[in-house]
């Protein structure tokens, strides 16, 4: 966990112990140097007030989640929107093009800004496969030099925005645009062309540091307004009697969590008010309140990991926290060996102390640094004025490039767990009570009742997440579950490859395809079911979409242009 560093009076004393002697052509006054481990003179820790060590740490964090980012999109982009995928990206730009008149003009760029639109089309998945791979090897090179510059920062921005704006409603949600609005700000930590970690000219402006901090400001904030304006059971204290078992994707501590005594989960939902509606103030109070704000974020998403699956949104919500701390408090986190990272940040320390002359292009960086500054204040305004409505909305974007947007989770709670299963036969006919069901297990969402829940983040499957939705809509209004049904028919192994098991595996393809509906139920632990090793207990609702075939599909699949699916 991340600490304030120790009191720094006895030190800056020394070092203008040393700067005076310096300027009379005297040899330095001795200093008093605490031991080290092999009893020598240590270097003094870093001093508080500048952020070295805080830019290292923050790119390399976002540097991994930029690498989680891409490693989803490599794995399953083709699934979704790729050639034959779910919604075919292709397909949607078609579409974009053809309402701004056949035109790629600034209209469809604003629309959907990606770079796809000047790259070639006539394989979409290797065009997919290649910006993704490409994401990866430069945020693999950040995370592990720990070194960027704008250019890099800005390629892994615009290669994830290409992706977030073809993506559909696979990419629909809060964490896209928290990720680049991030991202976005790191761009504007490092410098133009120097790969360096501690780049002597580009120190880390305060006004990006205060952008961070804003960031996650804004998100705590947002996501405690948007509970306490939403669903009751927030004011009630109520919420987290049904949150671990009615949550997207959970894991197997939340099946532990759900059985807590009523008193521990209003004491939870007493602690998320006040982290998320009163310990963001803190940031506003002085150094030592900002670190504490620090330490008790990162806690708290550190919680929310623990107990639940949801993709890499916590991960995500900690960078920001990490602008709290300057590089006193970080410094525990780097080597002090000579030569190391983190005595030559006390180096530079000294000579800035020293006010030695700046280049011109320091000055030309600050008057950047101002106007980055005046931008982020303008674009706020929408931001912070939808933070004052009562009627607020949450995981919006006010600007097509999504770097400032508003923030938000779990506004109303679900109380009841409902799940779409599906399942094939090979009768010829799906109304034979002696048909035999079987059915397909998906790579986390609840199915089996004896699988364990599984534990995943930060990584994230995207149809396991958007199944959780479609259970409480209706077929109709999520098309793609029919489009899913007909490749499962033809057995299309693209589409396997995001399904935990395939009951046909082996032989010849199931003939009809439904989805029923079920409640879901965590089992009592120690209880009888969870005794037969069932984790989950289930009822049948009634039919969710009805049993249909690929030859019934065949016009379903023409109306929308998608390429109807052959069996592998």
């Amino acid at each position: 966990m991340l600490a304030a560093g120790p009191d720094m009076a006895a030190p800056s004393a020394a070092l203008r112990q040393r700067r005076a002697a310096a300027g009379h052509g005297a040899p330095a006054a001795p200093e008093r140097v605490v031991a080290g481990p092999a009893g020598g003179g240590a270097e003094p820790p870093p001093l508080p007030g500048t952020f070295w060590l805080t830019r290292i740490v923050l790119l390399r964090s976002i540097a991994l989640l930029y690498f989680v980012a891409f490693l989803v999109a490599y794995h399953q982009n083709k699934q979704l929107i790729g050639e034959k995928g779910l919604l075919p990206c292709k397909l949607y730009l078609q579409n974009v093009k053809k309402y701004f008149k056949g035109k790629i003009d600034l209209d469809a760029l604003s629309y959907a800004p990606t770079i796809i639109w000047f790259l070639d089309w006539s394989d979409m998945d290797s065009t997919l496969d290649y910006l993704s791979l490409f994401g990866l090897a430069t945020s693999a090179f950040v995370l592990v030099t720990g070194c960027a510059n704008m250019v890099l920062m800005a390629v892994l921005w615009v290669l994830y925005l290409s992706l977030v704006n073809v993506g559909q409603i696979w990419y629909s949600f809060g964490w896209e645009s928290q990720l680049l609005e991030t991202g976005f700000l790191g761009i504007f930590l490092c410098p133009l062309w120097t790969l360096s970690r501690l780049p002597r000219h580009t120190p880390p402006s305060s006004i990006i540091i205060w952008s961070f901090r804003w960031l996650i400001f804004r998100i705590m904030l947002g996501a405690g307004l948007i509970k306490i304006r939403g669903d009751r059971c927030w004011r009630e204290l109520t919420c987290m009697d049904y949150h671990y078992e009615t949550q997207p994707v959970p894991n197997p501590i939340a099946y532990f969590m759900h059985r807590s005594p009523w008193w521990f989960h209003q004491f939870e939902t007493l602690v998320n008010h006040f982290i998320e509606l009163v310990v963001p103030f803190f940031l506003f109070l002085g150094r030592r309140m900002c670190i504490l704000h620090g330490l008790l974020q990162i806690l708290f998403q550190v919680l929310l990991i623990l107990s639940g699956n949801l993709s890499f949104l916590n991960w995500l919500t900690i960078v920001p926290s990490i602008a709290c701390f300057d590089d006193a408090s970080l410094g525990f986190l780097f080597s002090a060996r000579p030569g190391g990272v983190k005595e030559r940040v006390v180096q530079m320390q000294l000579k800035d102390a020293a006010r030695e002359q700046l280049p011109l292009g320091c000055y030309i960086r600050k008057v950047v640094n101002i106007s980055f500054g005046l931008l982020i204040a303008y674009l706020s305004i929408p931001v912070v004025l939808n933070l004052l409505n009562s009627r607020q909305v949450m995981n919006t974007s006010f600007n097509p490039l999504r770097i400032v947007n508003t923030y938000g989770a779990f506004g109303s709670i679900t109380k009841e767990r409902t799940e779409i299963i599906l399942q094939g036969t090979s009768s010829l006919d799906p109304n034979d009570p002696a048909a035999v069901w079987e059915e397909y297990d998906f790579k986390c969402k609840p199915g089996d009742l004896k699988r364990r829940p599984c534990f995943i983040t930060p990584y994230h499957y995207r149809l396991d997440w958007l199944m959780w939705f479609a259970a409480f809509q209706t077929y109709e209004q999520n098309e793609w579950i029919i489009h899913l049904a007909g490749k499962l028919l033809a057995q299309e192994e693209e589409t396997l490859s995001l399904m935990a098991t395939n009951p046909f595996a082996g032989r010849a393809p199931p003939r009809w395809i439904r989805g029923e509906h079920f409640k879901y139920k965590f089992s009592l632990p120690g209880g009888k079911h969870a005794s037969e090793g069932r984790w989950w207990i289930r009822k049948r609702i009634g039919p969710y979409f009805p049993p249909v075939n690929l030859q019934g599909l065949k016009k379903f699949y023409e109306d929308r242009n998608w390429p109807y699916p052959l069996r592998d």
